[in-house]
């Protein structure tokens, strides 16, 4: 289960930095459980990085950058300290066995693609959505 400090960096710092393509990335590679999505360091061997590396290599101001990557977004981009940050002590501890930390990461991202999306419909598209589901209920 993500504490309450994990969940405060992710909302907090995260994902205003993760941009739509991380974003969907990290959902892809959680959802699919891959092997791309390491534990325990940054990066392995590019392709293969933790949340943050991923999440760097699909940021304007870092997807020029291999190993080091995740650990610039971090400082860089988020301004968190890497070697302190919440979410990748959770996920470095967590290991690629814990169903339950992906599911929640998973669940979590998504949500804030569903609200990123929400964000984008034009305000009457939204209004007509409202008055169909209204109508429907």
């Amino acid at each position: 289960m993500l504490s309450q400090e994990c969940l405060y960096e992710l909302r907090s710092a995260w994902l205003p930095n993760i941009t739509d393509a991380g974003l969907d990335r990290l959902v892809d590679l959680l959802a699919s459980g891959s092997p791309l999505l390491v534990h325990g360091c940054f990066t392995r061997a590019v392709p293969m990085g933790c949340l943050a590396t991923h999440a760097a290599w699909h940021h304007p101001r870092t997807n020029r950058l291999t190993h080091e990557a995740g650990i610039t977004w971090l400082s860089r981009v988020a301004l968190l300290n890497p070697a302190t940050s919440q979410v990748l002590r959770a996920w470095d501890e967590a290991g690629p066995t814990d169903v339950e930390l992906r599911a929640e990461m998973l669940a979590l991202f998504r949500e804030e693609q569903q609200r990123r999306q929400a964000a984008e419909q034009p305000v009457t598209e939204r209004a007509v959505d409202d008055a169909v589901s209204c109508a429907r209920a």
